[in-house]
């Protein structure tokens, strides 16, 4: 075919080509693609796989609304509990990966989930979702009752190996942080313990401060006020720094378990496909937002220490804390019942 010399074509018509080239290149873009350029553009869906009220109800919808103020737009919060976070988690995994439904979950629950349940949740923690950031780890904290003879966690431990078995710990139920943070004590401190679930912190702790329990692995915030009323005695939290809200009670590592960090840790995450420029918009209003003292007060409030990470960074801790429990449940033999 006769090539039409460049000369030929006058600088004005040059400039038509050129808009018609670029027109028919958006064009071939994916609609997902397109609003991805001034994302968002319309009211985002704020899943919270849990019932309204709890911890993680609240730091969703504190997140929600600095990002309603950051981007412009209304991040709405929508509760779907159930299954333990799994139904929501499952309605998120499944959504339309355009970054208009987004999940703000507790991941240490969701790894632990399917981790112990693989054949009943309805996502997998490898592929179903794009990590945007965590945003809050909330620790947990070595309670024993006063008459337990063990004033830190080193003669916790040395009890627990003098009498194997007879030392109780409550737990918040089978498959719950609590329990697994308990089994990872007796697989790190080579001891045995009596685990007693019960259907929640609230029925375990009133166990443990009236004496029918002698210890339990549990939430700082659940805990709190028994330790300071002098009911309970803290003998060592599982993060690498000191609480703040407990500066005076030493670390695991401190304390003599040098591996021992576990928290329960939340995130925001979007369906797996969600473009990245809209994940680091997301996230970029993130840094700015879990920076705020105000932010991180309404945070600590819940007895979470705001936290961000980059998306690689979330990723990267959800899916090794997925892979300990799997190891974890593989090695102690961990059982729904």
């Amino acid at each position: 075919m006769r090539q039409i010399p460049r000369s030929k074509f006058s600088p004005l018509r040059r400039s038509l080509v050129a808009a018609v080239a670029a027109i028919g290149l958006t064009a071939g873009l994916s609609p997902i693609a397109q609003a991805s350029t001034d994302y968002p553009n319309k009211p985002v869906r704020l899943i919270v796989p849990y019932a309204p009220g709890g911890a993680t109800d609240v730091i969703g919808r504190v997140v929600a609304q600095h990002l309603s103020t950051a981007l412009g737009q209304q991040f709405v919060v929508e509760n779907r509990a159930g299954a333990g976070g799994s139904i929501g988690a499952g309605q998120v995994a499944k959504a339309e990966a355009d970054g208009y439904t987004v999940m703000l979950g507790a991941f240490t629950s969701h790894t632990i989930n399917a981790a112990l349940m693989p054949e009943t949740v309805p996502f997998d923690i490898n592929n179903s979702f794009e990590y945007v950031s965590i945003v809050g780890r909330v620790p947990l904290v070595f309670v024993t009752h006063p008459s337990v003879e063990a004033k830190n966690l080193s003669d916790l431990i040395a009890l627990a190996k003098a009498k194997p078995g007879a030392l109780s710990f409550a737990s918040a139920g089978n498959g719950s942080p609590q329990h697994m943070a308990l089994e990872l004590f007796q697989r790190q401190t080579g001891t045995e313990v009596l685990h007693v679930p019960y259907k929640g912190s609230g029925p375990a702790l009133t166990d443990l401060v009236g004496g029918q329990i002698n210890a339990m692995i549990d939430t700082v915030p659940a805990a709190q006020s028994q330790i300071q009323a002098g009911n309970l005695r803290a003998l060592g939290t599982t993060t690498e720094e000191r609480v703040p809200t407990l500066p005076d009670v030493p670390t695991a590592a401190e304390a003599g378990l040098p591996d021992f960090h576990i928290s329960s840790m939340f995130a925001l995450a979007a369906p797996a496909g969600t473009p990245e420029p809209v994940v680091r918009k997301l996230n970029d209003a993130l840094k700015e937002i879990l920076n705020k003292q105000e932010v991180k007060d309404s945070l600590l409030a819940q007895g979470a220490l705001a936290t961000y990470t980059t998306p690689e960074d979330a990723s990267k801790a959800i899916i090794e804390e997925y892979n300990k429990w799997v190891n974890l449940i593989k090695e102690a033999n961990i059982q729904v019942q």
